[in-house]
């Protein structure tokens, strides 16, 4: 039987040999499963270092009943300067209320506002932080956070408030120990009475008490609302700071309860937040203006300290309570005040920053802006005799025009030649302009600067009349350190820090005295403010002792300033609108002057008179040869007679001994005494060969007084 040929089979494509691309294709894939191996063993071995660090953490937790006896913050006492208590700030503790007597509508209300899901993830929610990271794609920022209630909880208890990768890994292990060890409702149960709502207030117990004034468990629907919507920002949505802002956030608490099921629409349409009856606050007055100032110091001065500790400050109580009084009385209707009062080491005595902290808490001695008017005008003036200026000398109140602006006075009025002393106490608009003109703005702005002004200032020729706007503390530190007969002065508030049981933490330490002026300059501005109180628009300041000081009142009567000094005290007032609207009849030579008075002649009733120190006493370049020759005793005075003996005016023989020569040339002049001045200076001083100066437009002449100094403008 003849052998049958079977035909070889053709080779398949698959089966031909592979090229590049399989060789490629076959290595993708390994990387691919290598990468999904070791992704899954590391993933593994996560997994178990979390469960480890879980089930470690759950071991270490404190008990239910040791975490429900734990307290957050920090207890400060704050001491007036004669040791009274001012305030005690710091945690305030409600009673504790078991969940199962915290109303369903606290409880739903802080689930859906804070953690939606809080009944079925495990401490951390996954869903939540991918919305947030989705959120954050979406926007650029982060707007949504991922913190569970669990996580809150075991910041507010083990944590701190930095945003940092650690303590985030940190509070996400807490926060699973914590749902591993206790239940839901124990979990929300310390939620409820330990997370903070504001004022000092820890718990629902504590927040109910503080802003409605009933307890914890009698909360209703709306109030409700309010205190859950206030753990994403306890001071902003605070009833005591803004009722408004509260209502409006515990609105958008009952709408998201609504999305959460919690709530019907219907229901959340009922609430009216008109009936809302909220707590009047207690035990708040104008001191607290001071110690809003003063408190946030601490964490400059002791940035890690978390004890217990007391705050002795400066504040007298005296003269604190006179200063409310003085505000009150004599602020318009319709208008506030402020008051800053410091002794001459720069202590803060008094502080108000408002007419009634209650009403509004916002301090406007240290945080409002405003126009200071003619105040402004012990720059123009400090800048004027540090160029040359002396009270005496002759100057004109006329019209003038400095690039195109033209000041008026008040009165509408010019007096023609006058001192410079009647053109500071009847604070003339026309004479500051040349004065200000003639030193240079930047001049007058730098010596602002100098002073302690720290808000932008203008060169513009109408700055000379105040038109930078200033904080009142920064005017007063001015005033004061002119009292300080020109050198600095620093406004404090704490004298030390102690801790509960006396030791000392911080103890205020005076810097060091830096001359800011020479005292002859410091010297002529506290002549010139006495004659304002004395004879110019500052009367109404008097006290019946010396006072010197300034008014200052700005356009249309929308700010009226007094500031001035007596007895070591400075004081500095400021009256108007919050809204800058004029205020009828408000000057600063009115009811800012007789709020001064009021306030001074209570707080310098125990201290001796002091007189002013107003002699000038000018440096050697400044005096003429004839003021120069009253200056000294003639007696005193030596000189070389013809026959080469020393002597004085009075004809007596010098020091030398009778048988000591005295070298002397022929000519009677001593070759090694430099010359007096070479001829330039005598022909500019004689006016011989002198060109003719050039007058500005609109800046007159004046009939005396030494060559003044001119400053370049600077820009502020």
């Amino acid at each position: 039987m003849a052998r049958r040929d079977i035909p070889r089979r053709r080779p398949e494509p698959e089966d031909e040999p592979r090229g590049r691309s399989g060789r490629g294709s076959s290595f993708i894939g390994r990387l691919l499963r290598r990468i999904v191996v070791w992704g899954g063993a590391l993933t593994l071995l996560g997994a178990m270092a979390l469960t480890a660090a879980v089930l470690i953490t759950a071991r270490s937790l404190p008990s239910y009943d040791r975490l429900k006896s734990s307290q957050a913050g920090q207890t400060i006492v704050v001491r007036a300067a004669d040791g009274s208590e001012i305030v005690t700030l710091g945690p305030s503790y409600g009673k504790w209320i078991p969940i199962r007597a915290v109303p369903g509508v606290m409880q739903d209300a802080m689930v859906a506002v804070e953690d939606r899901r809080f009944r079925s993830h495990w401490g951390v929610d996954p869903i939540g932080i991918a919305r947030s990271v989705w959120v954050r794609i979406q926007s650029g920022h982060w707007r949504q956070g991922a913190s569970t209630i669990t996580q809150q909880l075991a910041r507010n208890v083990f944590l701190n408030n930095s945003r940092t990768f650690d303590r985030k890994i940190r509070e996400a292990v807490l926060a699973l120990a914590l749902e591993t060890r206790f239940s839901k409702d124990q979990i929300l149960e310390l939620y409820l009475n330990k997370v903070y709502f504001g004022g000092g207030a820890y718990g629902v117990d504590s927040a109910a008490r503080k802003f409605f004034g009933h307890s914890g468990e009698q909360l209703n629907l709306s109030e409700a609302a309010i205190i859950a919507g206030l753990v994403k920002a306890p001071s902003h949505y605070s009833p005591t700071a803004d009722k408004d802002a509260a209502v409006e956030r515990a609105k958008t608490v009952l709408g998201t309860m609504v999305k959460a099921d919690k709530i019907t629409p219907a229901e959340a349409d009922g609430v009216d937040f008109k009936a809302v009856r909220f707590a009047s606050e207690q035990g708040q007055n104008s001191a607290r203006y001071f110690t809003d100032w003063v408190l946030p110091q601490l964490d400059l001065l002791l940035p890690d300290n978390d004890q217990p500790i007391e705050v002795w400050t400066t504040l007298d109580p005296t003269a604190q309570r006179a200063a409310t009084d003085a505000i009150q009385a004599f602020a318009p209707k319709g208008a506030q005040g402020a008051l800053v009062s410091v002794d001459r080491d720069g202590a803060v005595l008094a502080m108000v920053g408002g007419t009634d902290y209650v009403t509004s808490n916002y301090n406007r001695a240290v945080n409002a802006v405003r126009q200071p008017g003619s105040a402004w005008k012990l720059f123009v003036y400090l800048a004027a005799l540090e160029a040359g200026y002396k009270p005496e000398d002759k100057v004109r109140d006329e019209p003038v025009t400095i690039d195109g602006w033209s000041p008026r006075n008040s009165g509408g009025t010019y007096a023609g030649e006058i001192d410079v002393r009647t053109a500071f106490a009847y604070s003339k608009n026309t004479v500051a302009a040349q004065l200000g003109n003639e030193v240079g703005f930047g001049a007058v702005a730098n010596m602002a600067r100098r002073f302690g002004i720290t808000t932008p200032i203008n060169t513009m020729p109408s700055m000379v009349l105040g038109t930078s706007e200033v904080r009142v503390i920064d005017m007063v530190r001015a005033f004061a350190e002119v009292q300080a007969k020109g050198t600095n002065v620093m406004p404090y508030g704490i004298r030390k820090v102690t801790t509960t049981d006396g030791e000392v933490l911080y103890s205020h330490r005076p810097d060091n005295p830096q001359q800011l002026v020479p005292n002859y300059v410091a010297a002529g501005i506290t002549d010139l403010m006495q004659t304002a109180v004395s004879t110019g628009t500052g009367r109404a300041a008097q006290i019946g002792r010396p006072v010197a000081g300034k008014t200052g009142t700005t356009s249309s009567n929308k700010d009226g300033w007094f500031l001035g000094f007596s007895s070591g005290i400075t004081t500095g007032v400021w009256m108007g609108r919050d809204d800058a609207r004029a205020v009828p009849g408000l000057q600063g030579g009115t009811a800012p002057a007789r709020a001064f008075a009021s306030y001074m002649k209570v707080v310098t009733a125990k201290r001796p008179v002091e007189q002013f120190e107003t002699q000038l006493t000018l440096p050697q370049w400044q005096l003429e040869p004839d003021d120069e020759a009253m200056q000294s005793n003639p007696d005193d005075y030596f000189y070389v007679d013809p026959n080469g003996d020393v002597v004085n005016g009075a004809g007596q023989r010098g020091p030398q001994a009778p048988d000591e020569a005295v070298p002397v040339p022929e000519d009677g002049v001593e070759q090694d005494a430099p010359a007096a001045a070479n001829d330039d200076f005598l022909n500019r001083a004689t006016g011989r060969d002198a060109p003719r100066q050039r007058v500005p437009a609109g800046r007159p002449t004046t009939s005396a007084g030494p060559q003044r100094q001119q400053a370049n403008p600077a820009n502020f």
